[in-house]
């Protein structure tokens, strides 16, 4: 049973980063705005929330700078897609390098230096509950942010006004525009809401999943959070099960090449990401039910003028 609740508690840590990247990008994708800076957003608040922990000895002063880090990195790319109407996809692509390459630079000086630990959060007697203890009641802070994340995201897009506005924006801004919402403001909001749990999410790597910098050590979780988006087909709680069906999928393969099955390492590493590409493709295959959820106006660019 021990055995058994630690595979699951690191089950949950491997999604959490997933989780809450693709909860932020959900939001951003249902204004009808396309990211693909998730990974380079993420990356950066990966190391400035390292390299702030590090500094202060404080984690959570890492996990708000990561945040505002991811904010605005985000606001970089906001204004070039909403207020200068480039091309998404390659702004997306170039904030990603952008990203990579500042963090490698940001995080030279911090390679191999013994990082600060967000501790995880222990109620006595709770989390001394056999098995469910440690999984629901000793959990670290962020997976329990992630939680709540996912049902306050859940509610405002179909619970309140402001949620099916943001939704109208995305399906339709033409309409939307001409029916006086701010068009513009919508999508800042939710292109900052989603870079800001990028870099949460890249804040995890380093004060929760592992306590040191390594470059470049988002390692395409960007690009998974973007692909749990489609897999969930825009809905929050199918980008949760998304996410802890991935994490499970990426701590299996490590435990396979413990075990030593006779599997290449290369190719046990790689199950994660075909893992991904296999389950596009699946979905690729229901063409009704994707065009039946996905934002109408999503990757469109808008301008008021015209």
């Amino acid at each position: 049973m021990d055995m058994f609740t630690n595979i699951v508690l690191t089950i949950c840590t491997a999604a959490t980063p997933l989780l809450i990247a693709a909860i932020g990008e959900l939001v951003v994708e249902r204004s009808g705005v396309l990211n693909l800076g998730v990974e380079g957003m993420m990356i950066m608040g990966a190391v400035t929330g390292f390299a702030v922990a590090l500094s202060t000895g404080n984690p959570w002063l890492g996990v708000f700078s990561a945040i505002i880090v991811g904010a605005l990195f985000s606001l970089l790319f906001g204004f070039l897609v909403i207020s200068v109407a480039t091309n998404q996809v390659a702004t997306g692509l170039s904030l990603t390098l952008l990203g990579l390459g500042l963090s490698g630079m940001i995080g030279e000086g911090f390679v191999g230096e013994p990082g600060v630990k967000l501790t995880a959060i222990s109620i006595p007697g709770l989390s001394e509950i056999p098995v469910i203890g440690k999984l629901i009641f000793g959990q670290d802070p962020l997976f329990y942010i992630s939680i709540a994340l996912v049902i306050a995201v859940m509610w405002f897009l179909f619970r309140t006004r402001t949620g099916l506005t943001l939704r109208s924006v995305g399906d339709n801004h033409h309409s939307a525009h001409a029916l006086g919402i701010s068009v513009q403001v919508y999508r800042y909001c939710a292109v900052m809401f989603g870079g800001a749990c990028a870099g949460l999410a890249g804040a995890h790597l380093t004060l929760v999943y592992t306590t040191q910098w390594i470059e470049n050590m988002s390692a395409g979780r960007g690009w998974i959070a973007l692909a749990l988006v489609v897999f969930a087909s825009w809905r929050p709680l199918r980008v949760l099960a998304g996410a802890y069906l991935f994490g499970a999928v990426s701590i299996g393969q490590l435990h396979a090449q413990a075990i030593g099955l006779g599997i290449p390492s290369q190719f046990l590493s790689s199950l994660p990401y075909l893992a991904t590409i296999i389950v596009l493709v699946i979905i690729s295959q229901n063409r009704r039910l994707t065009m039946m959820n996905t934002p109408a106006s999503l990757g469109q660019p808008f301008v008021p003028a015209r």
